[in-house]
């Protein structure tokens, strides 16, 4: 690769608004504080004549008819380019993947990535705290990339949509798979948040500081309760953050005419991208993220090291299973001594919706900056285990050059393996693949669902018929693997399954 065509990262940003803020800034605000931050970091003004490209995550606080010209705009930018994204906690990585790409085919010299939530100001200011003196929420303009939803309509049928439940299914499937017990697993679910609280307790731009032992996490109180069982508030991504983070990217060539230090360069080495089968309640396995494992290992290939070489990882953690599940795909035992999280995840560090991974790339930059010989992984997703964005990092460039990634054969392969849409009005017997018990704002059980299969191997989901004692009760015996009675139900539009002889 000739330096002209090799990318590098050159400066990274953070932003965390303090929680009293009075005014509060809006997410574009935030987004040009720390994109100051990341041309302050790279050390050289007249990078910023250079960019020539500006990429923006979907923002949820507020919406901008043009986010990344308005943020040019503010920086005394006019990109040629501009890239705004769908909604994917997966985008800042694939923001990394592309800016990498433009830099090496030589589309860009100079671009810059940046995203910015404002959550937590706007709670403050539906509850009277603060006025928000904001601009007016606009239309946004283009969107660019994928805008597909995430559920389907029979999903939606069941409520779905919230992460909360997609993502507890994935947790009771991946428990059932494990074999471990309900208590076990729940001391491993909270032995990760604990290690993630921890590491968030160090981090100068976590939301949460403080460190809480496993025990209080998963267990539920009036102050933590259950969200959607088995996750309790304090183990679920907090997107009630005002966060910011911004990334610079340029060529070798040009850094060194800038007179950039190469100590601060950070080499995006590899990257993959791929999705899982779209729809939860179509793929084969539900503890298992294929394209999650196939994106990591074409992201290894083109830095041309192992998983042995890795020093740190970032696995993406909105909840526990996300790390739990790459983890296993990966063949990284519980006890490896590599740490798999760099910033805190999005429960204790902060969750900014869309924006989570950016921070982790800029902590990753800040580690490899102080020791050249370390190799990170960091891993991202969108929707529900859904988009999986990968990349990683050193201080000298990969193995092979960046270029389209020859994925369309992967990718198809992963697609083939979906199932036929589930069953809408099923009867008879239901084997138990994974479940639910979504719970109301008073922490009592609600409603229990479960995905599972036929007789005939088909999938359907179904409420649970029962009253909100045998749904407590659910909580305490395993589930998975059980089979119980299912109809369709013509009042609800929804199949109910009942279970006998088993409390």
């Amino acid at each position: 690769m000739s330096k002209a065509h090799t990318p590098i990262l050159v400066g990274a940003g953070q932003y965390s608004q303090p929680k009293d803020a009075d005014p509060a800034l809006d997410p574009l605000r935030l987004m040009i504080i720390a994109s100051h931050n990341a041309l302050i970091d790279a050390g050289k003004e007249k990078l910023k004549d250079l960019i020539d490209t500006v990429y923006v995550v979907n923002i949820q606080s507020l919406t901008y008819e043009d986010a990344p010209g308005m943020l040019g705009d503010a920086l005394d930018i006019k990109p040629k380019h501009t890239f705004y994204s769908a909604v994917g906690g997966n985008s800042p990585q694939m923001f990394v993947n592309l800016a990498a790409r433009a830099i090496a085919s030589g589309k860009s010299r100079a671009i810059l990535m940046a995203g910015g939530e404002a959550i937590y100001s706007v709670r403050r200011a539906s509850k009277g705290e603060i006025a928000l003196n904001w601009p007016e929420k606009q239309s946004p303009g283009r969107i660019d990339g994928e805008e597909r939803q995430g559920t389907n309509s029979i999903e939606g049928t069941y409520g779905l949509f919230p992460p909360t439940h997609m993502y507890a299914f994935f947790e009771t499937a991946f428990r059932g798979a494990s074999g471990r017990t309900i208590d076990s697993h729940r001391q491993y679910m909270g032995r990760v948040c604990e290690h993630l609280s921890r590491v968030a307790s160090q981090n100068p731009y976590s939301w949460i500081k403080t460190v809480e032992p496993a025990d209080v996490l998963i267990t539920p109180t009036p102050e933590n309760r259950y969200i959607t069982y088995p996750y309790t508030k304090r183990m679920t991504a907090n997107m009630f953050v005002d966060q910011s983070a911004a990334l610079v990217m340029t060529s070798e060539e040009d850094a060194e005419q800038l007179g950039i230090d190469p100590a601060l360069w950070v080499y995006p080495m590899g990257g993959g991208e791929l999705n899982d089968i779209w729809y939860v309640s179509r793929r084969p396995r539900l503890h298992e993220v294929p394209a999650g494992s196939e994106a990591s290992r074409m992201a290894l290939d083109q830095s041309g090291i192992g998983l042995d070489d890795i020093g740190i990882f970032d696995f993406y953690s909105c909840f526990p299973c996300a790390v739990e599940i790459v983890r296993e795909e990966l063949g990284i035992s519980e006890n490896d001594p590599r740490d798999f999280s760099v910033t805190g995840g999005l429960p204790y560090f902060g969750g900014p919706m869309n924006n989570y991974s950016m921070h982790a790339v800029a902590t990753v930059m800040e580690k490899i900056r102080k020791n050249p010989q370390l190799h990170a992984m960091v891993t991202s997703m969108g929707w529900y285990m859904t988009k999986h964005s990968v990349v990683i990092y050193g201080s000298k460039p990969g193995r092979y050059p960046w270029e389209e990634i020859k994925q369309k054969t992967v990718q198809q392969a992963i697609d083939e393996k979906a199932l036929p849409e589930p069953v809408e009005k099923a009867n008879g017997q239901l084997t138990v693949e994974a479940y639910i018990v979504i719970h109301d704002r008073s922490g009592k059980p609600e409603r229990g669902v479960v995905m599972g299969r036929l007789n005939n191997g088909l999938r359907a989901l179904s409420d649970i018929d029962a009253e909100e004692k045998a749904l407590s009760r659910f909580e305490e015996i395993e589930l998975v693997g059980q089979t119980g009675e299912v109809r369709f139900d013509q009042d609800t539009g929804r199949n109910r399954i009942t279970f006998t002889g088993i409390l």
